[in-house]
């Protein structure tokens, strides 16, 4: 399928930001004659101007209820805000399975930037360009941004009036869109083309997703070194994601993308977060996206004996007491409880045991030590600890069909490492080159 000219979608409530909206617009126009511009009004009240692609009205109509065209006036803001995002999200997802867009922009306060963020994540997938100028974008914009690459930049002053400094922040945008649209089409075209050649389809490459955190970076490295050595042919590519929470959720999401073919999940940390309010926690669905993919899927226990907190001081009353450990100036480490060790393990196995092919699936017991300071002699050495996740999990396990290795050796052994990478091979079917 042919993908249209490198168009530019940009979304907004222009019954507030009509007049920085069309700025922007203009400014993306003029950084590339090839570029065109696809702009949808997501904002309260109806809007006339001919700059305006598809209109609230038609936003609603043709991707919300219908009955709503003129009770959505009333709805709280809230509601209403939530509401014009599930338009917004289905008109941009249209667009993006048609080709015809290459880029989304947006600009405005925090309603705004809740409104198009969420839409962002919604419709489009890791990679597609995205970019937000906003009011709160030198705050915490781990709620907007996610699990994605949603970009962020910050108005300095308020998107409420055209002025020197955000003529020059929304000319920036507007280049800066402009540039990145370019360049995803000409990747989308060249696709394409390889894609079309006459040899037949480009083989695809086996995408690895691997979970990594400091004290897990010694096996990590050992992992993807053994990999690329031991399988040149075999087209590997390995993705690393830092378990800091936004790290497990950016890789289970492009396993439901379909983008990742094999996980060794070695650092399940951000479950020991769930379970004990640390601040790197993925949620309580981490580890059910590779589980229901159905595809190889080994994980340990790396870093699940620690907890993560800010600096010292942020440390919650009721831990106070507990061993911490301070890992730089801005993370404090909690060891993990005999009791909260068996939360921990308990809840692999509730994901684990719904896991689509419990044939394609194993988890490795690294008995040494889960992380690099809690081997015999570490800062968080605990043999009482340890023993109650170690059988947490393989009690959990038991008679469920997945293959439960225990192991002596600690996780940052360059012995488990190989062999945990050669279990991953065999359950993908690699076969390796070295003799």
């Amino acid at each position: 399928m042919a993908t249209s000219p490198p168009t530019v979608l940009l979304l907004g409530t222009c019954d507030t930001k009509l007049e920085e909206l069309l700025f922007l617009r203009d400014q993306i126009l003029q950084a590339s004659s090839q570029i065109r511009v696809i702009m949808i009004d997501s904002g309260r009240h109806e809007v006339k101007n001919d700059a305006i692609n598809i209109s609230r009205a038609q936003l609603i109509s043709r991707y919300g209820s219908g009955a709503l065209l003129t009770t959505s006036d009333d709805l709280p803001r809230g509601e209403l805000m939530e509401f014009m995002s599930e338009c917004a999200a289905k008109a941009i997802k249209e667009l993006f399975s048609r080709r015809e867009i290459h880029g989304m922009v947006s600009a405005g306060g925090s309603g705004a930037t809740s409104l198009a963020s969420a839409a962002m994540r919604e419709a489009l997938p890791v990679g597609f360009p995205k970019l937000i100028v906003s009011t709160v974008a030198s705050g915490d914009t781990g709620p907007y941004v996610g699990e994605t690459d949603i970009t962020m930049m910050y108005s300095v002053v308020d998107v409420a009036g055209l002025n020197e400094v955000l003529h020059d922040i929304l000319s920036n945008a507007g280049a800066a869109i402009a540039a990145m649209a370019l360049t995803y089409a000409a990747r989308q075209r060249q696709r394409l083309q390889q894609h079309d050649t006459a040899d037949g389809v480009i083989p695809s490459k086996r995408r690895i997703g691997i979970t990594m955190f400091g004290v897990t970076t010694p096996a990590v490295e050992a992992i993807r070194r053994h990999l690329e050595f031991s399988y040149p042919d075999s087209s590997l590519e390995i993705f690393v994601f830092h378990a800091t929470g936004h790290g497990g959720r950016a890789m289970e999401r492009l396993i439901r993308e379909g983008r990742i073919d094999a996980v060794l999940d070695l650092t399940t940390t951000e479950i020991a977060d769930h379970v004990t309010g640390g601040v790197m926690s993925a949620g309580p669905d981490r580890l059910a996206a590779a589980a229901q993919a159905g595809i190889p899927y080994i994980i340990s226990l790396g870093a699940t004996d620690m907890t993560n907190f800010g600096p010292i001081a942020t440390v919650p009353e009721k831990y106070k007491h507990r061993k911490l450990y301070k890992h730089n100036s801005v993370v404090t480490l909690m060891r993990s409880s005999a009791e909260e060790g068996r939360q921990i393990g308990q809840h692999i196995c509730e994901k684990l045991r719904l896991a689509k092919d419990v044939g394609m699936v194993q988890v490795w017991i690294p008995k040494g030590g889960a992380s690099m300071i809690s081997t015999p002699g570490g800062p968080f050495a605990d043999q009482e600890a340890d023993a109650a996740l170690f059988g947490a999990v393989r009690e959990g396990l038991e008679r469920s069909g997945i293959e439960v290795v225990e192991d002596e050796r600690d996780i940052n052994d360059g012995g488990f490492a190989r062999d945990i990478a050669e279990a991953l091979a065999r359950l993908m079917g690699l076969e390796s080159q070295q003799p």
